[in-house]
């Protein structure tokens, strides 16, 4: 079976008049279908270039992307793209905001609409369609804004420190939530991150990266009892410790 996100020997430098600043140097990793990966690096590693590069926004100066086989911009995939600020239009209602990408690939129909009031929901939105966002807490804008990427049913989800801007109880158990809403709907994502506690307790496999520019250091399977089934959950778990050292011996060598 081909592998849903395919990385070969992906670089990227940025250039000005000053010189070249290499970011990336030849990035292979595959993706499994449904697969939660997360990507850690040192502060300037190029982590959020490689997002760009997967998300098309950007195009490698060498290597190629490939989704499901085919080279990412013949693919016709939709990748959904959730940045570290929820980015909510706050003169529109929270049902505005969800339903905003399918308004603009005009899909908003009854179909789409009866969808959007069931994900609203289920994630906890219930009640709010004619809120606007400075009415919500963090956490809840922070579903608003992924009910709007999941609505445009992405084959990928890439996710740059969406929960960086919460405290920490709060982003704890957005990330709970959040990582329970990803894996029920059986998405395959990418999840960019400073932190490793966060890394280890909601991802299959990490991905780390050296310093700039950034290379593949290693990838770490990661797999808990089927107990701890839920990142909070996996904090407490006697395999969290050893996944923590480990990730942090990797990342001072």
């Amino acid at each position: 079976m081909k592998p849903k996100l395919e990385s070969c020997e992906v670089s990227y430098s940025y250039h000005t008049l000053e010189g070249e600043t290499p970011a990336l140097s030849d990035i292979s990793f595959t993706v499994a279908s449904g697969e939660f990966l997360a990507v850690v690096g040192p502060s300037g590693c190029g982590k959020s270039t490689l997002l760009s590069l997967l998300s098309g926004l950007m195009e490698p100066e060498a290597g190629k992307i490939l989704i499901d086989g085919i080279p990412l911009h013949q693919s016709g995939a939709s990748i959904g793209y959730m940045l570290q600020k929820d980015h909510l239009f706050e003169w529109r209602t929270i049902y505005g905001n969800v339903s905003l990408g399918l308004e603009i690939q005009k899909k908003l129909n009854d179909a789409s609409r009866t969808r959007l009031t069931q994900m609203m929901d289920a994630y906890g939105l219930s009640g709010f369609e004619s809120a606007y966002p400075s009415e919500l807490s963090g956490g809840m804008r922070q579903r608003a804004a992924l009910i709007r990427t999941l609505a445009l049913k992405p084959d990928l989800l890439l996710l740059d420190e969406p929960f960086s801007a919460l405290d920490y109880q709060t982003r704890l158990s957005v990330c709970d939530d959040i990582s329970k809403i990803i894996r029920d709907t059986g998405k395959t994502a990418i999840l960019i991150t400073h932190d490793l506690s966060e890394a280890i307790s909601i991802a299959d496999r990490i991905l780390v990266l050296s310093a700039r520019p950034g290379k593949v250091k290693t990838i770490l399977p990661i797999s808990f009892a089927e107990q701890y089934n839920s990142p909070l959950k996996r904090r407490n778990a006697p395999e969290f410790s050893p996944y923590f050292n480990q990730l942090w011996e990797e990342l001072q060598v």
